[in-house]
């Protein structure tokens, strides 16, 4: 699968979250839209969408309830670039027009494609035995330590994983899950002890290949402030492709 392929099954899985066209997210102005069902959405995303901007660096995509446009279209017409839609000071004056709606921004990430040539020539290797593992693995694994790579929210969709080994414990873990109709979203954990022995990037870059293997798109998700969960995908071979941000209710908990 070539990077440019790679691409047009992100962008048609992000038109389908946003409800727009792909090419909406090239688009020379900002793209409003009315958010599409929840059922037409990732796994990942929470629903039902009230306010979510989305960005491939072009401009802003922003599927929000009708009662905000006005609210986003204000704020993102002052914006002289896209990405100061995600950033301070511009998301304090966004919590100001979206407070009378009883709305806050509430989620923001980086996500990650991988580029093909860098995650099948990286290969980062490690000196533990690394294992394929699959749902039959998992039943044991959601608890704390693995809550990265599993979620035990949907468990059905976890799908795949590669496991560290240290002589019969396991000490590393990325598992992927089927979030998308394409795409498999990739989550990492490393027991503190055995950190910075490379293990997360051989790991990940291991699942990202296997994920290949099986007709799909391994994708990745970090927090701008997680800085070794970027330097991770980096070293995997992943390279960064879109942002997000989701606003929700203030009364709604986490």
């Amino acid at each position: 699968m070539t990077n440019a392929e790679i691409l047009e099954v992100a962008l048609a899985q992000s038109a389908l979250d946003a409800g727009c066209a792909p090419e909406d997210f090239f688009a020379a102005e900002n793209v409003f839209c009315e958010p599409p069902t929840a059922e037409a959405v990732s796994a990942y995303i929470k629903t039902p969408i009230v306010c979510r901007l989305v960005s491939y660096g072009r401009n802003v995509v922003a599927s929000c309830d009708a009662r905000l446009q006005d609210a986003v279209k204000s704020y993102l017409e002052k914006l002289e670039h896209p990405y100061y839609a995600f950033e301070t000071p511009g998301v304090f004056r966004l919590n100001e027009l979206l407070a009378p709606h009883g709305i806050q921004a509430r989620y923001q990430a980086e996500f990650f494609l991988p580029d093909e040539s860098a995650v099948f020539s990286a290969r980062p290797t490690c000196t533990y035995d690394l294992r394929i593992l699959g749902p039959e693995d998992f039943r044991n694994l959601y608890i704390p330590a693995w809550s990265n790579a599993l979620c035990k929210e949907r468990p059905q969709l976890d799908v795949l994983g590669v496991g560290a080994y240290d002589g019969d414990e396991l000490i590393g873990f990325a598992a992927c899950s089927a979030d998308c109709a394409r795409m498999w979203q990739i989550g990492i954990d490393v027991l503190p002890e055995y950190r910075g022995q490379r293990l997360a990037p051989a790991l990940t870059n291991r699942l990202a290949r296997e994920v290949f293997e099986r007709g799909m798109v391994p994708f990745y998700c970090a927090a701008w402030s997680n800085v070794r969960s970027v330097r991770n995908a980096l070293a995997s071979g992943f390279k960064p492709a879109w942002v997000e941000l989701s606003a929700r209710p203030t009364t709604e908990r986490e």
